[in-house]
Parts: C-alpha cells; structure tokens; sequence
C-alpha cells in the first residue's frame, strides 16, 4: 500500500505563472512565477542575486469576478532565501515574503485557495 504524502505547509503552494516583478540590487527583473503561496514563491530570473538580498516584489493576480477578470496587484517586500542555477539559462530563486501586509497576503491567500482542493 503507498502512503499519500502529507503536506507539511501551513499554507499551499500552487504552481501558477504569474507575471512577476522583482527590484534586487537595483536591477530590475521581470519573470512569472513558478509556484506561489501566500508566504513566497520560487521564479526564475536572468542574474545572479545571493541569498539573503531584500528585494521589492509585485505580483499580478487575476481574479475572476463576476464580471469576469479583475487583475489585482500584490506589493511586498521579500528576500531571497535560496539561488540555484537553472540548467536551461539563469537562476531559479525562492522568495519569502518578510514584508507583506495583512490586506495584500489576505489577497494572494484568497487567490491561491481558489486552487487549492479541501
């Protein structure tokens, strides 16, 4: 019998590419995401940032309404919290968002959840 493995997150990822605006260093890089959640996410980006580097972070959400798709546009700081190179070009970096206020991570939670099976 194969055990299901448990999620150890207290908040889901999802792997969602959305567009992704990261300002490190004063370099301006922008990606879509790999994946998501409302703590971080994990991108891809063309220059080396070391781990450890506070960064500004937007990210589009588009969020269906009833009228149909309402972009919504998340604002916080981060950090970078690993860097890898990627095999097919640049490197593949994991945010945290260590600066993200409740109104903004209540967005991204709710767009996250619409993905995310009880």
């Amino acid at each position: 019998m194969v055990k299901k493995k448990q999620e150890r997150r207290l908040h889901p990822r999802i792997e969602q590419a959305l567009p992704l605006k990261i300002i490190a260093n004063g370099y301006d890089f922008a990606t879509a995401t790999k994946n998501v959640s409302c703590l971080g996410t994990y991108c891809n980006i063309d220059k080396y940032v070391p781990p450890f580097t506070k960064i500004a972070v937007k990210l589009n959400l588009p969020i269906a309404t009833r009228a149909g798709v309402k972009k919504s546009l998340v604002q916080c700081n981060g950090v970078i919290v690993r860097s890898e190179d990627d095999s097919r070009g640049g490197f593949n970096v994991a945010v945290f968002f260590n600066r993200i206020n409740d109104s903004q991570k209540k967005i991204l939670s709710r767009y996250v959840s619409q993905f995310v099976s009880p």
